[in-house]
């Protein structure tokens, strides 16, 4: 499997290794040959001890998320509810700190979960300003900002879930600085035509991520085309790295047997 120059592959830290302690992952990646990283929040290890990891193994440290709160947890997060803002404004300074002492490239801007009472323009208002925000504070120091829809079916609260969503926060938020970031596996388990979005919008897609469907596994784990997307990824306008953000079985022939072909 192959991508041209202007596109690599990237491991997810996150879920990737995760029969390991986040801190052994490092050497893992390198292992496979991965050049660069990627870990969701990062928070948990220091900044010196994650500078150190990526020293000795060889790598670089690619994307981050702003911290999230509550959110993986089922809350409402940070980013999209008015009541937050200080406390958003408090989780930028964080990844901030993280991502210019690591030389970190991008930043995402996870959204929230709404609840009944909530109201969902006011949410999307907000949500679009405090991304706005975040692209103007990072560009500061020439990190990119991301943004992404996150499908139905895993977290039906999430402020939105369809690329054409997606595509419509990204137009309204209007900043140099703030680009979508694609999550194959979401996109797919929404029936979006990745093919045609890949080769329509690569130059507004700041990151790209990949997993099989409908199981989030390796590839060749169920029934996407992944060497066929990451073609299209390849003759896209799309100049970024491609990361491999999956759910492991603990297997390493099925796991990681794909990076070989």
């Amino acid at each position: 499997m192959t991508t041209a120059e202007k596109n690599y592959f990237i491991a997810n830290l996150s879920l990737l290794y995760s029969q390991l302690p986040l801190s052994d992952r490092f050497e893992a990646a390198a292992e496979h040959g991965f050049s660069a990283v990627e870990i969701q929040f990062p928070y948990e290890l220091s900044i010196s001890e994650i500078g150190s990891k990526l020293t000795e193994y060889g790598l670089r440290l690619h994307l981050i998320n702003i911290p999230a709160g509550d959110l993986l947890q089922g809350g409402k997060g940070l980013s999209c509810h008015p009541e937050n803002e200080q406390a958003f404004r408090e989780a930028c300074a964080q990844a901030m700190e993280y991502a210019t002492a690591l030389n970190v490239r991008t930043v995402n801007v996870l959204a929230g979960n709404l609840c009944p009472e909530d109201n969902r323009a006011t949410c999307l208002d907000t949500y679009i300003s405090n991304i706005r925000y975040a692209a103007e504070l990072f560009m500061l120091e020439g990190i990119q900002v991301s943004f992404e829809a996150i499908n139905d079916k895993d977290m039906p609260d999430y402020l939105y879930h369809s690329f054409t969503e997606m595509l419509d926060i990204y137009r309204k938020t209007g900043h140099a600085n703030a680009g979508m970031q694609y999550d194959i596996y979401h996109m797919a388990r929404m029936g979006e035509d990745i093919i045609s979005q890949l080769g329509e919008y690569g130059e507004q897609i700041a990151h790209i991520q990949f997993a099989d469907v409908p199981g989030r596994g390796a590839p060749g784990s169920g029934s996407l085309d992944l060497p066929g997307i990451f073609k299209a990824i390849e003759a896209s306008s799309y100049i970024g790295p491609v990361a491999a953000e999956y759910k492991i079985t603990g297997d390493n022939d099925l796991d990681y047997a794909w990076l070989k072909l």
